[in-house]
């Protein structure tokens, strides 16, 4: 029987990439977006509105969590509080609205795959995105905690940290601070989405069955711990 995926922010960019990658390995995709286009239309920000989606997909196995945003570019003391308030309820709080609805039907099977988009910056701290990069660190945290509490289930998550990827996400971060970020990329070159997404089908598949709570890096050799 195959597997059912439920991709957040699966319209667009590397939630996309990865629904034609699971797609191709035979798993039913379901995409949920804010987006026109998507299976449901959903503002993940909403615990009610994930809540109530839940309930209406039914069981899934593989929970891709790629719904983001890079928010305002600026000096800490600059920034908007809107702004990083929003960046938080996205990238955070939307990690945490879908796992809270979805994990606990994974435990019942016995079975399940969670892979979180986290980035680069949730390590290293970008200068001028610090509602990014500390939204990105909480969701490694947040993936690191969960996966110690899951470890006997047999739901595994983990998280992806990727470097700068061509995807429109980034396509509106300001060109200076594209350009700072790809000079950091050993190879000197963004990303490709389907590059990613070959390391999330792998994630969300039986081929991975020893690790949980941890964070893979994909960034061209930028990581460096």
């Amino acid at each position: 029987m195959p597997r059912t995926a439920l991709i957040t922010g699966g319209v667009s960019g590397l939630g996309k990439a990865a629904a034609i990658r699971l797609k191709a390995d035979g798993v039913k995709v379901i995409t949920l977006d804010v987006a026109g286009g998507a299976d449901l239309v959903v503002d993940v920000t909403d615990a009610a509105a994930v809540q109530a989606a839940a309930g209406r997909i039914g069981p899934i196995d593989i929970l891709i969590n790629s719904a983001g945003v890079v928010g305002p570019n600026a000096p800490l003391w600059e920034l908007p509080l809107d702004g990083w308030r929003r960046t938080f309820d996205v990238n955070v709080n939307g990690t945490f609205h879908t796992c809270r609805a979805f994990v606990p039907g994974m435990i019942e099977r016995g079975w399940g795959r969670i892979v979180n988009l986290a980035s680069m910056a949730g390590k290293d701290g970008n200068p001028n995105m610090a509602p990014y990069s500390a939204s990105k660190a909480a969701v490694i945290a947040l993936t690191k905690s969960l996966g110690k509490e899951l470890a006997t289930t047999g739901v595994l998550a983990n998280a992806i940290a990727p470097a700068v990827i061509e995807t429109p996400m980034n396509a509106a971060t300001a060109p200076e601070a594209l350009a700072h970020l790809t000079s950091l990329i050993p190879m000197k070159r963004l990303g490709r989405p389907e590059e990613v997404a070959e390391l999330i089908a792998w994630l969300a598949s039986d081929k991975v069955s020893f690790s949980t709570g941890a964070v893979y890096d994909i960034s061209g050799g930028r990581a460096t711990y």
